[in-house]
């Protein structure tokens, strides 16, 4: 298991960390995602937010690049309805409404039992390179917020590829 700092403002990884199961490998990471009042204010006028998650395990290889033995990404958006008060998380087909931002961030920030790879893609006693990561996809913006979003700090919502070694 790895474990970060919490910080201010954007997203930062809490701690990520592989678990065995039966017949798979599973993810599971925690992150601190706190949202600046710009995109808490776009968020509470009716703006969508989509948050991209991303993890990969790869195999150093000293004579070519490394080999990506396993990876998954997933799509969360996040939405507000102003007529129902409600906010709501979506993954593909399904969706959770909340009646508060703190609730539906935290269902966005914890990621459990995220299946990664089989027990027979990884060999066993090989060193892996584990690494995760969380962040605001800003091309699913409506346009006049992609721009205001690329010249401000306040929409920079990415937490860099945190990485960490795995022996399965």
């Amino acid at each position: 298991m790895a474990v970060l700092a919490v910080g201010a403002q954007g997203i930062h990884v809490i701690s990520a960390e592989i678990v065995a199961g039966e017949e798979e490998y599973y993810l599971n990471a925690d992150f601190d995602l706190v949202l600046g009042p710009a995109v808490e204010s776009a968020l509470s006028k009716g703006v969508p937010l989509t948050f991209v998650f991303e993890a990969q395990v790869t195999r150093p290889r000293w004579y070519w690049f490394d080999e990506v033995a396993a990876e998954t990404r997933s799509q969360y958006r996040l939405s507000y309805n102003a007529l129902t008060q409600q906010y709501r998380v979506t993954v593909g087909n399904l969706f959770q409404n909340f009646s508060t931002l703190a609730e539906a961030l935290q269902l966005l920030s914890r990621i459990r039992n995220r299946p990664l790879a089989g027990r027979r893609e990884l060999e066993k006693g090989d060193p892996y390179q584990a690494a995760v990561r969380l962040r605001l996809d800003m091309t699913q913006l409506p346009k006049p917020f992609q721009v205001t979003a690329l010249a401000s700090r306040d929409w920079s919502l990415n937490s860099e590829w945190y990485r960490w070694s795995f022996t399965p």
